[in-house]
């Protein structure tokens, strides 16, 4: 049964940086047609921040472009996403998610079907 786990979130101030990682079990991330963050405020939609698929290409939303990373440590079967320049409006929680069909890869991970239960970030101004 895969499973995915998200840790790392918290409280930081305008500017700051967080890092999240998100351990797989279950199924190697190595093997995943595409893995990605989503994030969720309260009262709105969800949001797609970052997507990596298994050849390595990234996309990555507007609003976080040049300020987040992800990145994958196969070895440790985790995903990161390193996140600077934190800004209020970043405030959200934070959702890892994979899938192994190539096919969903297109669209947003929210969309994909395995999911963490998630870790708030909160950025205060």
């Amino acid at each position: 049964q895969v499973q995915l786990m998200e840790s790392g979130g918290g409280s930081v101030q305008a500017g700051g940086s967080l890092r999240l990682p998100c351990a797989a079990s279950g199924y190697d991330t190595y093997s995943f047609a595409c893995m990605g963050w989503f994030r969720q405020a309260p009262g709105k939609e969800p949001e797609g921040v970052v997507v990596v698929e298994s050849d390595g290409s990234t996309r990555y939303a507007d609003s976080v472009k040049g300020r987040f990373t992800i990145s994958q440590e196969n070895a440790k079967n985790t995903l990161w996403l390193q996140m600077t320049s934190l800004k209020p409006e970043d405030t959200a929680r934070y959702y890892c998610a994979a899938d192994y069909r190539p096919a969903l890869c297109v669209g947003e991970p929210y969309e994909y079907q395995y999911r963490g239960q998630g870790t708030q970030v909160t950025v205060s101004s």
